[in-house]
């Protein structure tokens, strides 16, 4: 599989490594797509079980820590999603935490990397 809209814009550091704060990072940009790939798959499978989901947004967190071979990794991401439904069905919060587990279960970036991910409990629906 190739990568066909590829940015123009170059790679950078963050700024703890004499990058700028004003483009987004590698590191970043994992986070991102781990959070933005959950968000994907939680919305196809709450339309699976007929719930409708007015919004989504999540204020995801990932940690660069020293992994068990003493390099430097995101070893933890931790998503922190907000979810709104339509009023009727709405899911208990035993239905949104089994979406939440399907959806970390089939999402191909959650897939392919080691880093630990973490959905926080939600919200009151």
């Amino acid at each position: 599989m190739g990568l066909p809209r590829r940015r123009d814009d170059p790679g950078v550091s963050g700024p703890e490594f004499l990058g700028s704060a004003d483009r987004v990072d590698p590191e970043e940009a994992l986070v991102a797509s781990i959070a933005a790939c959950h968000m994907l798959t939680f919305l196809a499978v709450a339309a699976k079980r007929r719930f409708v989901v007015d919004a989504y947004s999540d204020h995801a967190v990932g940690y660069m820590e020293k992994n068990e071979d003493g390099r430097l990794a995101i070893t933890r991401v931790e998503l922190r999603p907000d979810i709104t439904f339509s009023d009727e069905p709405r899911p208990t919060l035993e239905q949104i935490e089994s979406m939440h587990h399907q959806s970390h279960e089939e999402c191909f970036i959650a897939n392919s990397v080691r880093t630990e991910i973490v959905v926080l409990p939600p919200a009151t629906p």
